[in-house]
């Protein structure tokens, strides 16, 4: 569970209502009444979701709304757990041979690095076990960018949405009874909130998510390309300890020591 994304999402929230409930002394029944306009939130958020809809396929748009789990549940992306089953595919390799191999990748839950080990078991040379993973490897951050996508065209469509809900409020304000003060600061506070809504949806929500899908599939990417320089080691035939201080240089210095002390307390086990 991320906790950033949760705290992030409750601290925003907090926020957006001290700002609300301060001006009118916390009173909330006020407050709610004076922010919340149900013809605007219809129009800002129905017409961004709308033009997101237009600009981008149907399909993409269904995988956004439910990759929307992963900010609160990403993945787990361990490296040193991947650098760790390596060196032990490349102890294997190296005591009995590649073919032995085969074996231990059809218990492998990653079917990216169980489709590596394969081709290496079935003698794919070395520049086309690269060539394969990588062009897979690729296709997969196209696929994640096509979801970050969505979202990051609704953050953008939200405010526009919300400025058109504006000028529209504006148009109806103007066109009626400008003699009277108080239905004219009425319907003003009206027209001003369609971009009130469509800059939640923008800076809360849509940029948020698309800002942290695009960590986690960085993240992912990562590890494939460990898991693809681990492979090719083991096919080359490496010793096992200069893969693995290989890999470790993919590691920020803070999982390197925590790595070399996880060995530690391992070796005097």
């Amino acid at each position: 569970m991320d906790l950033g994304s949760i705290i992030g999402f409750i601290v925003g929230i907090i926020a957006v209502l001290i700002m609300m409930l301060m001006p009118v002394g916390f009173d909330f029944g006020v407050s709610m009444e004076m922010f919340i306009k149900i013809d605007g939130i219809i129009f800002t958020i129905g017409g961004s979701l709308a033009a997101t809809m237009i600009a981008n396929p149907i399909g993409q748009v269904m995988q956004a709304m439910m990759a929307t789990g992963k900010i609160f549940m990403p993945p787990k992306i361990d490296l040193t757990d991947a650098i760790s089953k390596i060196i032990g595919l490349s102890n294997l390799a190296r005591k009995e041979g590649l073919l032995a191999l085969e074996e231990a990748a059809n218990n492998m839950d990653d079917p990216f690095l169980k489709k590596g080990v394969m081709l290496v078991v079935d003698g794919a040379e070395a520049d086309l076990v690269r060539s394969i993973l990588e062009t897979e490897m690729s296709y997969i951050e196209n696929r994640h960018a096509s979801v970050r996508g969505v979202w990051e065209y609704l953050g953008s469509a939200g405010p526009a949405w919300g400025m058109i809900g504006t000028l529209v409020g504006l148009v109806l304000m103007l066109g009626g009874d400008m003699s009277d003060a108080a239905t004219l600061g009425s319907n003003m506070s009206v027209t001003l909130l369609t971009t009130f809504y469509g800059s939640i949806v923008a800076n809360l929500v849509a940029m948020p998510i698309a800002s942290k899908l695009k960590v986690y599939s960085a993240e992912e990417m990562l590890l494939k390309e460990v898991l693809i320089e681990g492979i090719l080691s083991i096919q080359a035939g490496e010793n096992p300890r200069i893969i693995e201080e290989k890999l470790k240089a993919f590691l920020s210095p803070v999982m390197r020591k925590a790595a070399a002390g996880a060995d530690s307390k391992a070796g005097e086990e």
